[in-house]
């Protein structure tokens, strides 16, 4: 017999899998394309208006998700996921509402980090693709499985660290020390420090060891047969799909405990993931033109990284304090607002062009 959390997740995983291929064309059969300004705005407005829209659903069907049905499955998922939720003695649900709204609050918080954490991407994949020589019109292919790929890795990442936090509750501190010291490492990181070596990259490696690499690009394939002899070789565009999945894992190792400062519920943690990363995918199309002028975002991400890993290590004190987790709502829009409107009132000064001596 599944559990409800089970049955909910598979439902959910189900219904990101449709959109997902609705969004790459596979039930349409389209071709790999250049992805136009409209198109990437139009997909990029539907994964924002899907991921609100899944706040107003956990703030009236939250309970759905662990299947809270009354006041003692209520007090079993409160002690295991929100023990700072107050509920009212005898009164279901008014507890529930209180339960459900926290849960929506988070969610939308914890989606808020990830997705201000995950555009710090759109830099990396485009370094990756330009790195890597490949064709734009394969853009979207290798973002959509490679995404996919760093699903199910942070799939895995998020419910080992929420099974470690319940047994061990000193790992918090851990996390926290790990997230102050990347952003300090992010706020004093020069320009060009995070170059990427195709030849040198431990996935390039990993894969020319262990697998047939076939050495030309076939067009529009992760794989092929040789005729000759009939042995399969991957090709250079199924590395990148590999690259791109195993270094969105690597921002995960900052952004997951990020979240986990927010919440301890495992599935808030993952449902709020999957719309971030999905809508960076989408939202790579339409930003990557445009990432350069938000010259303070990294900036921003790097305050916002120190700041999380000073409130999980500060946690039981904060707690004491009343600190809610609509206050860090609060801090983390101040903090990214603030970056954003930096960038635009202090532009970039360019180096005057050198005169030209006359001949």
């Amino acid at each position: 017999m599944f559990s409800n959390e089970v049955i909910f997740f598979a439902g959910f995983s189900l219904f990101v899998l449709v959109v997902m291929a609705l969004d790459l064309g596979l039930l349409t059969k389209q071709k790999s394309h250049v992805v136009s300004f409209k198109e990437a705005g139009i997909w990029s407005a539907i994964w924002v208006a899907l991921s609100i829209a899944f706040y107003f659903f956990i703030k009236n069907y939250g309970y759905l998700i662990h299947g809270i049905t009354d006041m003692a499955r209520l007090e079993e998922v409160r002690a295991r996921y929100a023990d700072h939720v107050p509920l009212v003695a005898g009164n279901f649900e008014e507890s529930l509402r209180l339960f459900q709204n926290n849960m929506s609050l988070e969610y939308i918080t914890g989606y808020l980090v990830e997705y201000s954490l995950s555009a710090d991407n759109i830099f990396v994949f485009i370094m990756i693709f330009a790195s890597f020589g490949v064709r734009e019109r394969f853009y979207k292919k290798i973002l959509v499985w490679g995404i996919l790929g760093a699903i199910v890795l942070r799939f895995i990442f998020i419910f080992v660290g929420s099974a470690l936090l319940q047994r061990f509750d000193w790992i918090i501190y851990i996390f926290g020390a790990f997230l102050v010291y990347t952003g300090m490492k992010l706020f004093f990181e020069k320009e060009g420090d995070d170059k990427i070596e195709p030849k040198n990259h431990p996935v390039v490696k990993f894969t020319a060891k262990y697998l047939n690499v076939y050495r030309r690009n076939v067009i529009d394939h992760f794989f092929v047969r040789r005729k000759t002899d009939n042995k399969l070789f991957v090709t250079p565009l199924f590395i990148v799909v590999i690259v791109v999945a195993f270094t969105d894992l690597v921002f995960a190792v900052d952004s997951i405990p990020a979240i986990f400062s927010i919440t301890k519920d495992p599935y808030i943690v993952f449902f709020s993931n999957v719309f971030a990363i999905m809508g960076l995918r989408s939202m790579f199309f339409f930003l990557s033109s445009i990432m350069s002028k938000f010259r303070f975002l990294k900036v921003g991400l790097a305050v916002l990284l120190t700041f999380i890993g000073l409130k999980m290590v500060l946690h039981a004190p904060l707690e004491e304090w009343g600190f809610k987790t609509v206050y860090s709502l609060y801090v983390i829009l101040t903090i990214l607002g603030t970056a954003i409107l930096a960038s635009w009132l202090i532009p970039e000064k360019k180096e005057p062009e050198p005169e030209m001596s006359e001949l």
